[in-house]
């Protein structure tokens, strides 16, 4: 397997991608591109294999295919070595250390190396979250919701990462927070791509460039944000819902902004 980097325009590639958990396919010869700049937004319905997508490019889960990063494959690797090459996650459970401080929470995400922690990633993080400074000696288990996202994301930045892959930062937030995070988002957007998962459209058109939509663990869209946020039709039979977010009717009422899909991979 040839390792040597290519000249590229794009931070990620994935090609033919499956992935297995359990023994059940759950992602089925996905294949896109992540530019180097700028937000690449994963949408579907719930269950069609977002979150698997993610958690088979850093080899979480079994996978087949071809992942490259800076033009060098990488999926012949372990999590933590793709991890080291400049890769930040940001789970969808956020993770924290519960019984550990913000503080403790984020030296802990601290790496060194080339694609390390440095001074102006901290000053970035302290500069986006003032409030984690504040509460840098709370334990991150007595935090709001939306405070342990902001320490979840806090930990990815701290690193000098080529590529943060984020999976839905807002899920279950109060809308002020929803707010707060996209902002964070928007302004860490400026200093790394990001490949992100959510299923706020509103969320989607403030920060998106690009869209990749999946169904059924496969890629049925790929395009311009734009293209995709303003035909209302495509929206309603990709996702499942109305250009404004509302579900059509007869739709599953438990659900966020992007139809949900019983069963099936995350």
């Amino acid at each position: 397997m040839s390792t040597a980097p290519t000249m590229n325009t794009n931070v990620l590639e994935v090609r033919g991608l499956s992935a297995r958990i359990a023994g059940q396919e759950v992602v089925h010869d996905v294949g896109f591109e992540v530019p180097a700049s700028g937000v690449t937004a994963v949408l579907g319905r719930n269950g069609v294999g977002k979150t698997s997508t993610l958690r088979a490019i850093l080899g979480l889960i079994e996978r087949t295919g071809e992942v490259l990063l800076d033009g060098r494959r990488v999926d012949g690797e372990r999590t933590e070595r793709i991890v080291r090459r400049g890769v930040g996650y940001v789970p969808e459970d956020r993770d924290v250390f519960a019984g550990l401080t913000v503080a403790e929470n984020l030296r802990l995400a601290e790496r060194t190396g080339p694609h390390g922690t440095t001074p102006e990633r901290r000053r970035l993080v302290d500069g986006l979250f003032p409030d984690l400074v504040r509460r840098a000696q709370q334990r991150a288990g007595t935090l709001s919701g939306g405070q342990q996202q902001m320490v979840s994301l806090a930990r990815a930045l701290l690193n000098d990462n080529r590529l943060l892959l984020v999976d839905e930062p807002t899920k279950g937030l109060a809308p002020r927070i929803v707010d707060d995070v996209a902002g964070a988002l928007a302004a860490a957007a400026r200093t790394v791509p990001i490949l992100l998962v959510e299923q706020n459209l509103k969320v989607i058109e403030r920060l998106a460039e690009r869209v990749v939509v999946i169904d059924a663990g496969r890629v049925v869209h790929t395009g311009p944000a734009p293209e995709l946020l303003g035909d209302p039709d495509l929206i309603q039979r990709l996702l499942g819902v109305h250009a404004d977010g509302v579900e059509p009717p007869g739709a599953d009422p438990a659900t966020t902004a992007v139809g949900h899909q019983k069963g099936g991979a995350r």
